[in-house]
């Protein structure tokens, strides 16, 4: 197994941009292995290591192990990268952000894979629970602080960042309401890991095209009978 990390998904976004994200924030360099077939996956699925636990991607190799699940995954990264707060009450409070940051990334990232005639029902859906529910718990916790929990950065911020950048791609006016979460982006996108992985010719990826969808599909048969 590679003492590289290694990420083995598709070339999009998905679950894996989160990691990707805190990766970035975090300095390290990582390798990309991309799904393109139903044979390659087959092939993670059917191999003597058991990579796959549980027969589902994001896979990460990282320190001689291959992580699957994603809050998993997230959890070890932020832990291993001192971003998982300084004891566990913060660690706690961080969970609790980004579960609930989560629970919108969800939506989002479901929403190119929503059929044309329900996208505008998916799309008020997202506005709504953003602007009812989540975004004004992270302006209220970034009342009085540059950072969501403690005096450092952790996954909390680096997720909401991501979320809320990703929100604004789908809906550009939904922080018009939200001024100290659009400080909060400006203060982070200063910082400069994620200043370069903001940068074009990054690891990030775009918004996901009629081409990721199709590939996702046809390597994921089994999830889109």
């Amino acid at each position: 197994m590679s003492e590289k990390v290694v990420l083995h998904y598709f070339n999009g976004r998905g679950k894996m941009e989160s990691v990707r994200w805190l990766l970035a924030a975090a300095g390290v360099q990582f390798e990309e292995v991309f799904l393109t077939k139903r044979e390659e996956y087959e092939k993670l699925l059917n191999g003597n290591d058991g990579a796959l636990m549980f027969q589902q991607v994001p896979l990460v190799e990282i320190d001689r192990m291959q992580l699957v699940q994603s809050k998993a995954i997230l959890n070890y990264i932020a832990g291993k990268y001192s971003l998982y707060g300084k004891d566990l009450k913060e660690r706690a409070m961080i969970d609790m952000y980004s579960e609930g940051i989560g629970d919108l990334m969800d939506l989002v990232i479901m929403y190119p894979f929503t059929p044309p005639e329900n996208k505008q029902k998916h799309l008020s859906n997202i506005e709504q629970k953003a602007k009812d529910r989540i975004l004004p718990v992270f302006e209220k916790g970034l009342a009085n602080s540059q950072f969501l929990v403690g005096n450092q950065l952790s996954r909390a911020d680096i997720h909401l960042l991501e979320v809320t950048l990703m929100l604004q791609e789908l809906l550009p006016t939904i922080l018009a309401s939200f001024p100290k979460i659009q400080a909060f982006q400006e203060k982070m996108k200063a910082l400069p890991t994620i200043g370069k992985f903001l940068q074009l010719g990054s690891a990030r990826k775009p918004p996901p095209d009629e081409a990721y969808v199709k590939t996702v599909k046809e390597v994921l048969s089994h999830l889109f009978k």
